[in-house]
């Protein structure tokens, strides 16, 4: 090939390629354009859905989420707020132990709602609660009819409102055995 073919050859590809960096560029901010109005709607949903949970949870008060300021929505940062009835409103950090189990028991329950999953697997989720929450919780949990929970607790509020239970004993050294038992109506 001639100096002129190769020149024109490689100033084609450098055209197309500019041209496909354009295209990219212009597909990249539309998804991110869509990704940010998205996040922004499914938010607002899960917050409007968090306060009534916490609500409904603790008997009063109200949950807040909001997106720390100042940054793009995809990536702030989200602060979670509690007002468990009778106090002032806190961030996470201000609340007791159990008030942060239950505030977040509170958000999962939330998102649970927005986008339901057929089941969902909680490892003692309710272990920093005190009875009266673990009854909240308990109650809670037993209304929230179209998804399965497998719960794995050992507080006794929790087991009250269960189906089925389950349970492991080792009889023998280094044999498990499961039991189970139905509860009717």
């Amino acid at each position: 090939k001639s100096m002129s073919e190769r020149k024109e050859f490689l100033t084609r590809q450098h055209e197309d390629i500019l041209k496909s960096e354009e295209n990219l560029t212009e597909i990249i901010r539309q998804m991110t354009v869509k990704m940010e109005q998205q996040f922004k709607e499914q938010f607002a949903a899960i917050a409007k859905t968090f306060d009534r949970v916490f609500g409904q949870i603790f008997g009063g008060g109200h949950g807040i989420l909001r997106m720390t300021e100042g940054q793009d929505s995809l990536e702030a940062g989200i602060e979670i707020i509690g007002q468990p009835p009778g106090k002032k409103v806190q961030n996470m950090a201000a609340l007791s132990g159990g008030e942060r189990a239950l505030t977040a028991i509170a958000l999962l329950f939330a998102i649970q709602q927005q986008h339901p999953a057929p089941f969902c697997i909680l490892d003692e989720i309710e272990a920093a609660l005190d009875d009266v929450n673990v009854e909240r919780f308990a109650n809670y949990l037993k209304n929230m009819k179209d998804t399965q929970f497998i719960v794995i607790t050992h507080r006794k509020g929790t087991m009250m409102v269960a189906d089925t239970m389950y349970g492991v004993t080792m009889e023998e050294k280094g044999v498990s055995k499961c039991i189970s038992v139905r509860f009717t109506g």
